[in-house]
């Protein structure tokens, strides 16, 4: 992941939760509510946290030799070495809402997946595949990331872009904001049954963007940015998505339009012809002997 500096959270200690639910929301959103396990010992932030999620596509034993610093580069070496099909794929979520125990019922974080491909037919990549097909009972791992919206940035006046995998962000942020907030959200989607509403400050204008099929994923929402009018500064930018829109964004208010550069925050989420968030020289790093 490409991004500005972290807000990072108080603990990153690998957590143990269970699938309590599955909700389609569309075609191609589904919701997976987690919870059980060791939820109390999260810590929501707000704004748009997210955290490394494990799966286990190759049973629970795999999820028991993830190490606890798998999100850091020696725990990862360590963790690219559990052998293929046993070792759970590892993926980057945000947490879409989290609700905390409430009359005897345990914590609950949602998390949005946005579905690529179809389970049925063997189209899905892995992430997809599992939330398609998970079931209550199972169990995941999770390593707290923090924030790439800094709220120290300000939260009155905002200007939020990002594609449909920053949808379920956006949708937070706007939950964690202010009811005096005002600015823009522009989100560009692939469908427009993609383009799922969510609540969000009267003073938000929310912009959705369907992407033609063929389209640069994050091109229109850059384009759609260059003709927004921004907000009486001082206000708060943050971009996140593919890698290039996240990117882009920033150049854009910083470079063209002049945004004070400590005023962007950017997270840049995935990269067009990139599957998988292990790197070759990482994965060529962790076929070499540990000292």
């Amino acid at each position: 992941m490409a991004f500005s500096k972290m807000v990072k959270p108080a603990s990153s200690e690998l957590l143990h939760l269970t699938v309590l639910r599955a909700e389609r929301l569309s075609a191609h959103w589904l919701r997976v509510t987690l919870g059980g396990g060791e939820i109390d010992r999260f810590q929501p932030m707000g704004f748009d946290q997210w955290f490394r999620l494990f799966l286990p596509i190759g049973g629970d034993a795999g999820l028991e030799r993830v190490p606890a610093k798998a999100n850091r580069m020696f725990g990862y070496l360590k963790f690219l070495r559990i052998p293929d099909g046993e070792r759970p794929v590892m993926r980057n979520y945000t947490v879409r809402a989290y609700r905390p125990a409430k009359d005897g019922a345990g914590a609950e974080i949602d998390v949005d997946f946005v579905l690529h491909g179809s389970a049925a037919d063997g189209t899905a990549g892995p992430a997809s595949r599992w939330a398609e097909t998970c079931r209550p009972g199972e169990h995941v791992l999770i390593i707290d990331e923090g924030l790439a919206f800094n709220p120290q940035r300000g939260t009155d006046r905002v200007v939020l872009v990002g594609d449909e995998t920053a949808l379920p962000a956006i949708s937070a942020i706007c939950a964690s904001l202010p009811e005096n907030a005002v600015g823009t959200a522009i989100i560009e989607v692939p469908a427009d049954e993609d383009a799922m509403a969510f609540p969000h400050p009267s003073g938000i204008e929310v912009v959705r963007i369907v992407r033609p099929h063929g389209t640069a994923p994050g091109a229109l929402a850059l384009e759609a940015l260059g003709r927004t009018a921004l907000p009486e500064a001082p206000f708060h930018a943050y971009a996140a998505g593919e890698q290039a829109l996240a990117s882009g964004a920033r150049k854009h208010l910083v470079g063209e339009r002049g945004v004070d550069r400590n005023a962007v925050s950017f997270c840049g989420y995935w990269k067009i012809g990139a599957s998988s968030p292990a790197s070759k020289a990482a994965r060529e790093a962790a076929a070499e002997p540990l000292a």
